[in-house]
């Protein structure tokens, strides 16, 4: 695991520094989630979730980290993250690569680790810009596994804000698709977040998200296991 974070690091160091690149930080999120659900169909059936987030913008790209605590009703308890940094071509080769809705064209990569495992993709990214759209992207990797069969996974993530009268609302999420392989079955995982901003009720300077979260997963981690678990939902942004 240290071997591959260290090559990702390396990798997303040396290509800022040979493009003599000044990292300006446009904007960043933190933020602590609390899930709790009875329907999962692998594991424990029913399950809590605190999920740790920090997301970021730059002038050279953006960067997403979340690790997830797993805790289970037979005393379980796992962890899992992800860190997927992105830097912009267009900013590194200083060319306007938008064109229609896309805004800008990335190299994507992803680490994810966890029990037991340590996988890193590699790809080509794209930001779009969108009307209604707080954000929509879509990476296209292919992925180094360890324990199984490598693979391509496309990946596409969204966040909608809207309202109703004076409450705010986020519907937001990520759909997931990996090929299959001689050791997995292709993968669907559609997970997506209807919350609502209780925080402007209770006077937070910050959005306090109260909602739901939907998972719709078809083939769970490649296995003949299908997978649809509704949880209910906090969100505290910082």
């Amino acid at each position: 695991m240290k071997f591959k974070a260290t090559n990702l690091a390396c990798v997303l160091g040396i290509t800022l520094a040979s493009s003599g690149v000044h990292a300006q930080q446009q904007w960043s999120d933190f933020s602590i989630s609390y899930l709790n659900g009875t329907d999962y169909e692998l594991g424990d059936e029913d399950r809590q979730y605190f999920t740790f987030e920090h997301a970021s913008g730059h002038d050279w790209g953006d960067t997403f980290f979340f690790i997830d605590r797993e805790m289970g009703e037979n005393d379980t308890d796992s962890l899992y993250f992800e860190f997927s940094p992105r830097l912009s071509l267009g900013h590194l080769t200083g060319n306007d690569l938008s064109f229609g809705p896309v805004k800008d064209v990335l190299i994507a990569g992803t680490w994810e680790g966890g029990d037991g495992f340590d996988n890193v993709m590699a790809g080509v990214g794209l930001a779009f810009d969108i009307p209604g759209f707080q954000y929509a992207n879509a990476n296209l990797y292919r992925v180094k596994n360890e324990n199984w069969d490598d693979d391509t996974m496309v990946t596409l993530t969204w966040g909608v804000p809207f309202k109703l009268g004076s409450a705010e609302f986020l519907y937001d999420g990520f759909v997931d698709w990996s090929a299959s392989s001689d050791t997995n079955n292709e993968e669907i995982n559609f997970t997506s977040q209807l919350k609502w901003n209780a925080g402007k009720l209770i006077g937070t300077s910050s959005p306090f998200y109260v909602g739901i979260e939907y998972a719709h997963w078809t083939n769970k981690f490649g296995t003949e296991v299908d997978e649809r678990s509704p949880s209910l939902l906090l969100k505290w942004h910082f």
